[in-house]
């Protein structure tokens, strides 16, 4: 017994029309921030993923169109530079918000809280894994380990931290976000659009007041083991939990952190729920499907 192409799932129908070409405004804008790029590499394909970056930061996400630039200028196949586009989760397949709002829901900051918070904000804002408000403010998705445990749970926005969440400090977050109101990460610069990351990240200068001074770099308890390591003493005390302040845990007096004090809150576990069983990770469908 035999079955048919379409039984099979198998198309074939019009092959797929080339990409469109940028407008040529665009395109010269684009070809020579490419040129400064590509100077920067003694092997002009080691520049595939800042260009990557730079035609993500003209559209918000890497199209068919950005493609076919990046081999073109680099002399690449368009099957190559597919290959990587499709690879790394920090490349876009499809139009995405303004705010890239990504919940780590890797096992610690998961038994933390994460799974909780990710599931509140579904709620809040009304949109499954990897989906996008109406407004086109926020896409929302679970990610891997962020490399914040010492202060999970974790919630990044545009690649920025903002650490120790809880549902409620996230449902605000993405509010403020969504509300235009001014939004700072716990380590690093004030926020900027998702197309701005995008090419700060190709490689070029943010250019915005003061910027590069605001960019943090490791929090207090990421230095904790540096410190003992160098013999440095670390000072003894117990955090107490969110729920509220004990006079006393196990006969040790609590500690009281101050306002500008941020401390690690490995000590306060939330309550947690299943990730994202009815969204689950997976591949990004193709643009247009």
């Amino acid at each position: 017994m035999t079955t048919s192409s379409s039984e099979r799932g198998i198309s074939l129908g019009m092959p797929e029309l080339p990409a469109p070409a940028y407008p040529d405004d665009v395109r010269a804008r684009l070809e020579a921030d490419a040129r400064e790029v590509i100077a920067r590499y003694p092997d002009s394909r080691s520049a595939l993923l800042p260009l990557l970056h730079l035609v993500q930061s003209e559209e918000g996400h890497v199209t068919r169109t950005g493609m076919q630039f990046c081999a073109d200028v680099l002399e690449l196949t368009t099957a190559e530079v597919t290959a990587v586009a499709t690879f790394y989760t920090m490349y876009r397949r499809r139009p995405s918000g303004d705010y890239q709002v990504g919940v780590c829901t890797n096992t610690l900051c998961a038994v933390m809280g994460g799974d909780a918070i990710f599931e509140t904000l579904q709620e809040h804002l009304g949109v499954g894994n990897g989906e996008t408000t109406d407004d086109g403010k926020v896409t929302l998705e679970h990610i891997e380990c962020n490399a914040a445990c010492d202060y999970a749970p974790v919630v990044m926005v545009n690649w920025e931290f903002f650490d120790n969440q809880t549902p409620a400090s996230a449902k605000r977050l993405v509010d403020d976000l969504r509300a235009g109101r001014d939004v700072e990460p716990t380590r690093g610069a004030r926020m900027c659009t998702f197309k701005e990351t995008a090419r700060i990240l190709a490689g070029f200068p943010d250019e915005r007041p003061g910027a590069v001074e605001e960019s943090g770099s490791a929090g207090p308890a990421s230095l904790v083991g540096l410190r003992l390591a160098r013999g440095e003493a670390a000072p003894a005390r117990v955090v107490h939990p969110r729920g509220g302040p004990q006079d006393e845990v196990q006969g040790r007096t609590v500690h009281e952190p101050s306002p500008t004090e941020h401390l690690s809150s490995h000590d306060a576990p939330q309550e947690t729920s299943a990730s994202d069983p009815a969204h689950p990770a997976g591949p990004a469908t193709e643009e247009g499907e």
